[in-house]
């Protein structure tokens, strides 16, 4: 994958014909100076190509449990993004999912209702929107909230990692500060990953 970017990999999601989606913020994070990333697709045949550029630091990505649908964080974009995908694995129709007014999408999920739970790291807190953007329930932290995921036995809990989040300046500090909380959700996981 060096062939698609001198930059490290960020997230990756599998959907259910066994393509690997995995993105790239596009510059080196702290400290870089910003420029877009891009996704790259790698298939079940071991092929890897660019599915997707100019995304603003793009972070968790999930896929609709019928494989036709990629919605993707982005962080610096303050906004969910939703692509159209091809049966063999290309995207199109880029769109917005959601405006989400300031916030800073990090690790997302979705659920059965076909809403969208962000985790959001400066505002420490984790929201569930429609899409479209209505918020639909907030839960506000101490700390700032990197991922989220649904799951559980009936899997309606929803995981929640948070941690003290100084700024990238901050990123070597040697304090732990991490917690994994849970919550009830109003809808179970749905799609992947």
């Amino acid at each position: 994958m060096t062939s698609l970017s001198d930059h490290p990999w960020n997230e990756i999601v599998v959907d259910g014909r066994g393509n690997a989606y995995l993105n790239n913020i596009g510059f080196d994070f702290p400290g870089g100076e910003f420029a877009t990333g891009n996704i790259a697709l790698v298939t079940p045949d071991g092929s890897a190509r660019q599915v997707a550029d100019g995304v603003a630091f793009p972070n968790g990505m999930v896929v609709t449990p019928d494989n036709a649908t990629l919605i993707l964080a982005e962080s610096y974009g303050q906004r969910l993004t939703a692509f159209d995908i091809a049966a063999g694995g290309s995207l199109s129709n880029r769109r917005v999912w959601a405006d989400l007014n300031g916030g800073a999408p990090d690790g997302i999920c979705l659920d059965a209702e076909n809403a969208v739970w962000y985790a959001d790291v400066p505002n420490k807190r984790c929201m569930r929107v429609r899409e479209g953007g209505e918020v639909l329930q907030a839960i506000d932290l101490d700390r700032g909230c990197f991922a989220c995921m649904l799951g559980g036995v009936d899997n309606r809990t929803l995981f929640l990692m948070a941690n003290a989040w100084g700024g990238p300046a901050n990123t070597a500090d040697q304090a732990r500060t991490g917690q994994v909380l849970t919550a009830q959700a109003p809808a179970p996981g749905a799609g992947w990953p």
